[in-house]
């Protein structure tokens, strides 16, 4: 198991909304122990000289090997959050992404392997069922804006 910790410095992301049947695509973010402790869209850190664009399409090629197209324009928030301890800092741009015709369409859940080279697993979440279930939305503040 990799222990990620956020670096200590400001890092811009690119995350991907991607719904079925009004449910969001999310991979699960646990703690060193493993657990699940929240869920976050796909995506990733943009690189220099990349637009966000580029950044998202990058990232689900890397991660789910699809060409995904950009939906519509960004949700841009600040996320300023603590995992394990360590205080991280981002630059959000989140955004709707389509998936190619019949991707992932018969799967529950996709397991794909993160940059890091850490395993991940994504499923699409019901937001009003994470609520109950007490596990989060990230980055904070992401579900609000989603729902407004």
């Amino acid at each position: 198991m990799s222990l990620w910790r956020p670096p200590q410095s400001i890092r811009v992301i690119s995350i991907g909304l991607h719904w079925r049947k009004g449910r969001l695509l999310a991979c699960e973010v646990t703690d060193d122990s493993g657990a699940v402790k929240g869920v976050r869209p796909l995506g990733g850190a943009v690189e220099f000289g990349e637009t966000w664009q580029t950044a998202l399409k990058r990232e689900f090629q890397e991660e789910l090997g699809i060409g995904v197209s950009v939906g519509g324009p960004p949700i841009v928030m600040e996320n300023i959050f603590v995992h394990e301890g360590v205080t991280g800092h981002e630059i959000v741009f989140a955004a709707e992404v389509l998936f190619p015709e019949g991707a992932f369409r018969d799967q529950t859940l996709i397991r794909f392997i993160e940059d890091s080279n850490a395993s991940s697993v994504a499923r699409w979440f019901d937001l009003d069922e994470l609520d109950a279930t007490g596990v989060e939305l990230y980055p904070t503040g992401l579900r609000d804006r989603l729902t407004a």
